[in-house]
């Protein structure tokens, strides 16, 4: 497998190199050698000493996404006047096509979206159900056969969920659309019929397909394969060759001219429902039939005092983000710096201690006793932070327990939920328009292209994220008929306060200060910044997801990075502890410290040192994710967008 290595100019890097390559799917990559890898010239002494792209500045509109095509798409709706809610679907269609290792109108989909007209931020769950028909003695005999009992299984019909995407879509257009929903969905149209070039990364994931897929059938847990095989491995796209889906064409253009309920309940629901008749499967036509995706309120907390980040409520991961937010909050990260192993530390163990939160209590908001606020308390984050120790790892996450709901999950059942967590196969895109709209788009397939399941003629495959059920029945994320699984897909967002307020309310408080010496008693004079709509951002990749956005906040507000520079940046992963998928028995997974997996750029004294305090580490293989982001420039209006320069993305504006 090949690496690209970054040579940094910074001290902080100076005694190693980035690895910009995505982290392996399997756990045979070769130990990191620097000494053998070539790497590119020093990046030019422009101020961002981590950066290896530069970030757009654009004056009208921006987009950020995982491939060119995607990029250019949006851009071209807006030019072509569109708002950004139109260049988002456009895009996400055009990913459907060119990354359906991460995403497609099989899979489900989250948003948070700014509207300048209202002045309000919305979140979207368009994520979809089991089936009615199938129960957990069903799930459970599925596990028995094919993974020893202890899982659902990730291929074939047991995991697949009622997919959301296209329900998103029409929801969010019909709030926020301005133009027909089929002219949207005409690029992708297109080149699904004439071809589009498939890039490096992509093509580099795509070859694992088979080798996923075709075990599975031959086991029998794969119960059809042929459909798959001729969409996507027929032969399987190399970089730089263009891959045709005719099917995804017919599919998506009755879609764009009949409306949502084609979908749902027109041809294509009909020819999904034979297709599981055909191969036995629980999903049937009343599921599709049946299926609503949900507003929902964004969930935000303060931090810093001048910024406000935003995610959404279970059952996404996005609360676990701002738990962690909140108890690093307590710690001077800027003094620590960058890289430190004070400040890995604090990272470190704030995710543990929230990722137990998520492993006991994260499902479907209909089935858990769990309000999201509860998770977000002051004096209960406040208890959790003086948990936290810097000169050494716990050795077991402390208990904060919700009243009688209890909840603790064997290390065994951990690290396989763990392994499932990381896979994660997800796409992110932003978009941004010249009226200050701006969209956070996250849509996903779950893991390995999804369940390996295409119905006959329609040229997409159908998500696996049922798998993330656990199979435990006093676990609150149990499968159940018509319940959403635990998600761990989520988009961002941010405020801030403008620094010219900032700036006012300074001024203000250095007058009320003189006023005070002079007259002998308190005057506090302070200016009302309101904190307004700055950063749409996300990180995709299984539980690295929660763990990237925070890092990415951190190196933004207390490590003061650009937002390419915040992105590019070496980061690390926690993996092990508890995960939400697990049993409720035997020795708690609160004992189990985990891996730190680091990127290279960490500097080695910092990983001994991490060592030396009770961390396991190992570098260089850390599951990094894939970034993307556009922020306001509040002094010009202008746009900043960034892009992973791990991966293929491209960040443009006009």
């Amino acid at each position: 497998m090949m690496k690209w290595l970054m040579a940094g100019a910074a001290a902080l890097l100076a005694s190693s190199c980035t690895a910009l390559t995505p982290a392996p799917l399997e756990d045979d990559a070769a130990p990191f050698d620097d000494a053998a890898k070539p790497g590119p010239g020093d990046r030019m002494p422009a101020g961002r000493p981590i950066g290896v792209r530069s970030a757009v500045v654009a004056p009208h509109a921006a987009a950020a996404t995982a491939h060119p095509l995607a990029t250019q798409t949006a851009l071209d709706v807006m030019k072509a006047g569109g708002n950004a809610m139109d260049a988002a679907i456009a895009a996400n269609a055009m990913l459907g096509l060119v990354e359906p290792t991460a995403n497609g109108i099989g899979g489900d989909l989250f948003a948070i979206v700014w509207d300048p007209q209202t002045k309000q931020l919305y979140g979207y769950n368009g994520s979809g159900r089991s089936a009615m028909g199938a129960t957990l003695a069903d799930m459970q005999a599925k596990a028995d056969k094919y993974m020893d009992g202890k899982e659902i299984p990730p291929f074939g019909t047991a995991p697949v969920t009622v997919p959301g995407t296209v329900d998103a879509w029409y929801a969010l257009h019909e709030k926020f659309g301005s133009r027909p929903m089929l002219a949207n969905l005409e690029p992708a149209i297109r080149y699904a019929r004439d071809g589009a070039p498939i890039p490096e990364v992509i093509s580099y994931y795509w070859s694992f397909g088979p080798k996923r897929f075709e075990p599975a059938h031959e086991s029998g847990m794969l119960e059809e394969y042929d459909n798959a095989k001729k969409t996507y491995f027929s032969p399987q796209p190399r970089e730089g060759s263009l891959f045709t889906n005719p099917d995804l064409a017919d599919t998506l253009e009755r879609i764009g001219q009949k409306g949502r309920d084609e979908f749902y309940k027109g041809e294509t629901a009909k020819t999904m429902d034979a297709y599981f008749k055909r191969i036995g499967g629980p999903l049937r036509y009343e599921d599709f039939a049946a299926h609503t995706g949900e507003f929902v309120e964004p969930v935000c907390v303060t931090y810093r005092a001048d910024y406000k980040v935003c995610e959404l409520p279970p059952a996404t991961q996005g609360i676990t983000a701002l738990q962690m937010l909140k108890m690093l909050e307590k710690f001077d990260l800027k003094a620590m710096g960058y890289g430190s192993a004070d400040s890995l530390m604090a990272q470190i163990e704030a995710k543990r201690i929230a990722f137990a939160d998520r492993a006991h209590y994260f499902a479907d908001p209909k089935f858990s006793r769990i309000k999201e606020d509860a998770f977000l308390k002051a004096n209960r984050l406040d208890r959790q932070a003086a948990t936290i120790k810097l000169d050494k790892a716990m050795d077991r996450v402390p208990s904060f327990a919700f009243g009688d709901v209890e909840a603790s999950i064997t290390p065994e059942a951990a690290a396989a939920a763990d392994a499932k967590l990381k896979q994660g196969d997800t796409t992110y895109l932003t978009v941004t328009d010249k009226d200050g709209m701006m969209v956070s788009l996250i849509q996903s397939n779950y893991r390995g292209m999804g369940s390996g399941l295409v119905a006959d003629g329609l040229g997409f495959m159908f998500q696996d994220r049922g798998q993330l059920f656990s199979l435990d029945p006093n676990h609150p994320n149990v499968f159940e008929p018509g319940k959403r699984p635990f998600h761990t897909i989520i988009p961002a967002f941010a405020f801030r306060k403008t620094e010219a307020c900032l700036a006012k309310d300074r001024e203000k408080q250095a007058w009320s200060q003189k006023a005070s010496e002079t007259i002998g008693r308190n005057i506090d004079v302070r200016y009302n910044c309101t904190f307004e709509p700055w950063l749409s951002f996300g990180l995709m990749g299984g539980g690295m997801q929660p763990q990237g956005h925070v890092q990415i906040i951190l190196n933004l507000v207390d490590f003061d990075m650009g937002l390419q520079e915040a992105g590019d940046a070496a980061r690390w992963e926690h993996v092990g502890g508890c995960e939400p998928t697990n049993a409720y028995s035997g020795d708690p997974c609160e004992a189990d410290k985990g891996v730190v997996q680091l990127e290279s750029g960490i500097p080695p004294a910092a990983r001994a040192e991490l060592e030396r305090r009770g961390q396991t580490v190992k570098c260089c293989a850390a599951n990094a994710g894939g970034y993307q982001a556009i922020m306001r420039d509040f002094d010009s209006g202008a746009w900043i967008a960034a892009t992973e320069m791990r991966k293929d993305g491209v960040a443009d504006g006009y």
